[in-house]
This record gives structure tokens, sequence and C-alpha cells, in this order.
């Protein structure tokens, strides 16, 4: 089939190779022309994904609607604040009958929705029955190098989960698929927050023990989060709850991560996110994150901390204390 991917960063490239290489006619939209055509050029994501070759049946461009012509999968993979202004200019062009799949994790500011919600706010309506989202535990380097990797389709139309998982399905790529959107979008997103905290307590060398407590608790919060918008608390316990915040939180590709290692070791947010050079969607999604949690009456003290630290400058050893010092109460409330 032919599957149109918009965004070249090292994310939307790595699922672009993973489709061609799937058997799929792959078209990669990126926003930068040159960029677009240095890319077709040298057959690779030199920037991001240096020293990894295209499959033949990938292509690049800028030209939306070039990438969208008859398009019958979707896959957007922009930024999640940039979603709704990427989805914006290309639904004119998206052909009816296609499914799209959001590969992106993240929640808008502003309105706090999902990137579901945002689709639904600016796509036609006749691809509203259609939509659909991929999670799970997936740096990208390692999907576009073809390494060992499981991730979950879901979406509340089961023939178009079964679409995208099969245009996506192969070789060392295994799909799942699921109905809850809710709890695979939401668990996508909120655990960068959490890696962030985590690489925090790594960057100040609070050790092994705070780490699996920073990780489970957060899910905690996560699951919390998630079962009072409707999730299914079983969908947290899987690719898009815990896999996702596991390799998130430990592996030395997370770029959330490496930005709670920055402020851990005394370096600036600006300093952090110059060196990263690539967004790190927790940042923006902790501002979202602790504004959902107090729309909903949810107690999120790690995604609080993180988001003193981010925004209003909260020295390190005092967001430790206060986490540390919180009332004691019984595990599962």
């Amino acid at each position: 089939m032919r599957v149109a991917v918009l965004g070249a960063g090292s994310w939307g490239t790595a699922l672009g190779m993973q489709l061609a290489r799937s058997g799929d006619e792959v078209r990669l939209w990126a926003r930068d022309a040159e960029v677009a055509d240095r890319m077709h050029q040298a057959r690779e994501n030199t920037r991001y994904l240096a020293g990894v070759l295209f499959p033949p049946s990938l292509s690049c461009s800028a030209s939306l609607s070039h990438v969208l012509d008859g398009a019958q999968v979707v896959v957007a993979v922009v930024p999640s604040q940039s979603m709704r202004s990427v989805l914006t200019l290309a639904a004119p062009m998206i052909p009816p009958e296609a499914v799209v799949c959001c590969a992106s994790k993240g929640i808008e500011n502003g309105s706090l929705k999902t990137m579901h919600e945002v689709m639904l706010d600016v796509l036609p309506k006749v691809l509203h029955g259609k939509l659909c989202a991929l999670a799970g535990p997936s740096f990208a380097r390692e999907v576009a190098e073809s390494k060992p990797t499981a991730v979950v389709v879901a979406s509340h139309n089961e023939d178009a989960a079964q679409l995208v998982a099969d245009a996506f399905h192969g070789g060392h790529f295994r799909v799942y698929h699921t109905d809850d959107m809710v709890g695979a979008e939401l668990g996508g997103a909120l655990k960068n927050v959490i890696a962030i905290a985590t690489g925090v307590a790594d960057g100040i060398g609070a050790g092994l023990n705070a780490r699996a407590a920073l990780i489970t608790r957060g899910l905690a919060e996560i699951g919390r989060v998630a079962v009072s918008r409707g999730a299914n608390p079983m969908t947290l316990a899987g690719l898009a709850g815990m896999g996702d915040l596991v390799l998130t939180c430990t592996g030395d590709l997370s770029r959330n991560r490496r930005v709670g290692l920055g402020l851990g070791r005394g370096k600036s947010l600006e300093e952090i996110l110059q060196d990263l050079g690539q967004v790190a969607e927790g940042v923006a999604t902790t501002r979202s994150a602790r504004n959902l949690g107090r729309q909903a009456g949810v107690d999120m003290p790690i995604t609080e901390e993180v988001y003193l630290m981010l925004y209003e400058n909260k020295p390190v050893p005092e967001a430790l204390s206060a986490l540390l010092g919180r009332e004691r109460k019984a595990e599962r409330d």
C-alpha cells in the first residue's frame, strides 16, 4: 500500500523506514525543502539517524500534496504542539478513504487534548471513524536499525487498527492492537514526565532504589489520570504503559531522561534543550499533565515537582525532599 509519513525527525524517519521494509511505498514529508532534498539525495537522515540507509521504496518530499496523493495510510509524526497546525494544512489533501494514525506522544497545551482529540478537531468527519494511535516502547535509532521492537496500535475501529498494524508489522517489528485509545495515548504521553524525574534522580546519584521507586509511583500517577478519563487499567500494564515507561526512564537514548539528567547535574533547561537539538516531548507535556491532573482532581506529586523544577526553577534537592516528605499513606491510594 502507499503510506504517507508526516514528519521527518528521527521518529518519523525510523517509522518510514520500517513501513518501507515491510513492503509499502512510503513518502516521507519534511517541512523544509532543503532538508527533504538532502535526505532524498543522501538516502539517509544524516542529522538524526546517520549511517542507516533508506530502503528503496522510501522517498522524501517537502510537498504535502505529493506525499498525501493516493495515501491509504497517513502516519502523523510531528511534535505534539505542532500537530494541530500541520494536520489543519494536510486535512484537505488526505484521501477520504485513508486511515490516519498518530505516532506522536503528547498532550496539547491549553486545550489539554490528546492527539486523537486534536485529530477529531481538525480532520474531516469522514476520517473520524478510522483514527488510530501508535504507542509502546520504541526508540527511533533501534527501530531504524531493525532491532527487535514491540508496539501497539490503538483504535476504536478494529479494521483500521488491523490495517495499520499490518502496514507496520514485519521483520523484527511486532505490532499488537487494542481498542483503548485513551490508555494508549495517556500512557505514551505521561511517561515522558516521569522519565524527566527519573533522569533527575540519576543525575544527582540518588541510586537504583530511587529509580525503581519513581518508575513505580510514576505508573500509579499515570494510571490515576488515565482511569479517570476512561482508560482500561490493564492497558497501563502493557506496552503503552509499563513497557514504554520503563524504556524511557532507563534507556540512554531517551531524550526526556537526558533532560532530567541535565537538571540533576545543575544545567539550566535552556542549556539542556540546546545541547539536545531535538524536541523532548516531556517538557511541554509536564505543563499539560499538571493541568490535566488538577482538572481531574487527581494527585500527581511527581509531575508537580517536575513542573516546579522546569518552570519555576525549584532546586533539585528541594524537589526530592518534597517527595520524600509527603504524608505516608496506603500504596493503592
